[in-house]
């Protein structure tokens, strides 16, 4: 075998682990997130209007129950954001208006925890991507080295033809 067919070969089966071990850790990270959000008992409230009622544990029903979060969350604010909410408690407080700041600041407690949680509902979504992507560059990474390995042994098998064929013509 030459030198560069070893290196192939080399390289190839190095791909090949590298490979494996990549697209297990994708299958490991992809059911742990899973377990974990089902462990939670979370179902996807009926008003979603993407997957209403799916118990949440996949990066689809993690998604559709961020987004619900959220509509809930503006439903009760009447629309109003985090950061708005922070200014009108400022406006009644400077205007001492005490039971207008507590309904107001209540609001925003909702608004925070809402936010909370689809941060970590988003967090289960990317986690999901990133399983698949380390899958996929695993797939990748073993064909890659598949094909190396393929290709050593053919240079030799190529070398060895080619010196029969000169020595045939030198005969």
């Amino acid at each position: 075998m030459s030198k560069s067919a070893g290196a192939a070969k080399l390289v190839g089966i190095i791909s090949i682990i590298f490979g494996i071990v990549a697209f297990l850790g994708g299958v490991v990270t992809w059911a742990t997130v899973t377990s974990q959000l089902a462990a939670e008992n979370i179902t996807v409230p009926a008003d979603s209007p993407l997957v209403p009622g799916a118990k949440v544990q996949d990066p689809i029903s993690a998604y559709a129950q961020a987004q619900i979060i959220n509509h809930h969350a503006l439903t009760a604010s009447q629309g109003k954001t985090y950061a708005e909410l922070g200014a009108m408690i400022t406006e009644a407080r400077n205007a001492g208006d005490n039971a207008t700041v507590e309904k107001l600041t209540a609001t925003r407690t909702t608004l925070m925890n809402a936010s909370f949680l689809r941060a970590s509902l988003f967090t289960s979504v990317v986690a999901y991507g990133v399983a698949l992507l380390v899958m996929g560059l695993g797939i990748m990474l073993a064909l890659l080295g598949w094909a190396f390995m393929s290709l050593a042994p053919a240079k030799a098998t190529d070398a060895r033809a080619q010196a029969s064929a000169d020595e045939a013509a030198a005969a």
